[in-house]
C-alpha cells in the first residue's frame, strides 16, 4: 500500500516537473563569427538561432574575442539577440553587458575554423562554463581532441587507404603504391591546399616540400577516390544519429574538390545503405564524446573527414526535404537539459 502511494506521489512530482520544464525559458548563448557577415541564404547557425527563438528561448550573442576568464570565472561580453526571417534585416543586437557564462543553459560553439591557438583558448573558457553546469555543444574537450581529419582514422574500416606522416620518403612511397593520391594539410578547411597527384605528376616533390615544410609539418595522404565526381557527401549527425538525407557536393569540371567553398554544387539526396553503415560505425563514439552536431564527409564508400567544429549544409538539405534539422538539434538539446535536471 505504501509503495503504491509513494509511486503515485513520485508520478505526480514527475508530471509537475515535466510541466515546469515544458514552460522553462532556456538561455542560449552562441559563439560565432560576426553575424553581420554571414550568408543569409544558407548559413547553418542562422537556422539554429531561428529554431531556438521559435521555442521562446532567450538568445545571447558572443564573438570569440568576447570570452574571458576573470578570477577563475568564465565570463563574456554578451548582447541579447533577436532574429528575423528577412534578408535585408535578419537580426537585432542589444547593448553589450558582462555575463557569467554559468547564467546560460546552453552554449553553441559555432566559430568557424581556423582551428588555431585562439580557438583552443576559447574551448578552455567554455570548458570552465561546462564545469559549472552549462551544456556546451559541441563538448569543448572533444573539439580539442578530434582533429577533423585525424578523427576519421579511428574508423579504419570506413576509410580509404591513407597515411599520416611528415616523412617525404614515406609519402612518396605511398604515392608510388597507389599512383593517384590526395595530399592535404591536417588543419585546412574549405578544400584549401588540397592537391591531387597522379602517377606521372612532375610536381610531387615540390608539393610535398610545401605541404610538409620540408619535413616539419605532418600531413595526410589518401588514395584518390574516383567517385568524387558524384559528390563529396556531407552527412549530418545529431547525438550520434544520422539525418536520413545528405548533401552531395559535386566538384566543378576539372576540379577534384567538392567543397562548396571551392566552387562545388550542392545536391541533396537520401543516404545510401553504405552511408548508413558508416554513420552507425561512427555514431556511438560521437555520442560518447558529447559531439551533438557533426558532419561526416563521405566520398563513394569511404569516410574521409569528421567535421566537429562548425558543420554546415543544414539549409540546403532542409530546402529539398523539409527536414527541420535545426529543430531536431534543439529537441536534442532540450532532452539533454531535461536529463540533467
Amino acid at each position: 500500500m505504501l509503495d503504491s502511494i509513494e509511486a503515485g506521489v513520485n508520478k505526480a512530482r514527475f508530471t509537475l516537473y515535466q510541466t515546469q520544464v515544458a514552460k522553462m525559458t532556456v538561455a542560449l548563448g552562441v559563439v560565432m563569427d560576426s553575424i553581420a557577415t554571414i550568408n543569409y541564404k544558407k548559413d547553418t547557425t542562422l537556422a539554429m538561432l531561428w529554431a531556438a527563438q521559435d521555442r521562446g528561448w532567450q538568445l545571447f550573442y558572443m564573438e570569440q574575442s568576447d570570452l574571458r576568464l576573470q578570477d577563475g570565472e568564465p565570463r563574456a561580453t554578451v548582447r541579447t539577440l533577436r532574429m528575423h526571417r528577412d534578408a535585408a534585416h535578419w537580426f537585432d543586437l542589444g547593448e553589450p553587458a558582462s555575463m557569467l557564462l554559468a547564467e546560460l543553459d546552453v552554449i553553441l560553439m559555432r566559430k568557424d575554423p581556423p582551428f588555431d591557438n585562439e580557438y583552443i583558448y576559447s574551448t578552455y573558457i567554455l570548458e570552465a562554463a561546462e564545469r559549472l553546469g552549462v551544456l556546451v555543444a559541441n563538448q569543448p574537450q572533444s573539439l580539442r581532441d578530434c582533429n577533423e581529419k585525424m578523427f576519421a582514422t579511428q574508423f579504419p574500416q570506413c576509410c580509404p587507404p591513407l597515411l599520416v606522416s611528415r616523412d617525404n620518403k614515406e609519402l612518396k612511397e605511398f604515392h608510388r603504391v597507389h599512383s593517384d593520391v590526395i595530399f592535404k594539410p591536417l588543419d585546412g578547411m574549405g578544400g584549401s591546399s588540397i592537391f591531387r597527384v597522379r602517377h606521372d605528376d612532375p610536381n610531387l616533390n615540390v608539393i610535398l616540400e610545401v605541404l610538409t615544410n620540408h619535413g616539419r609539418n605532418t600531413i595526410m595522404a589518401q588514395k584518390y577516390i574516383p567517385e568524387i565526381v558524384d559528390g563529396d557527401k556531407r552527412i549530418l549527425m545529431i547525438d550520434g544519429e544520422p539525418i536520413p538525407y545528405c548533401l552531395a557536393r559535386v566538384p566543378m569540371a576539372g576540379e577534384s574538390r567538392g567543397n562548396l567553398a571551392a566552387g562545388g554544387t550542392g545536391r541533396p539526396q537520401p543516404l545510401s545503405e553504405r552511408d548508413r553503415w558508416i554513420a552507425a560505425q561512427v555514431g556511438p563514439e560521437l555520442k560518447r564524446r558529447g559531439l551533438l552536431f557533426v558532419g561526416l564527409d563521405v566520398i563513394g564508400d569511404y569516410l574521409t573527414e569528421i567535421n566537429v567544429t562548425s558543420p554546415t549544409c543544414v539549409r540546403e538539405i532542409d530546402a529539398k526535404y523539409d527536414t527541420n534539422i535545426a529543430g531536431k538539434l534543439m529537441d536534442c538539446l532540450e532532452l539533454k537539459l531535461r536529463e540533467r535536471a
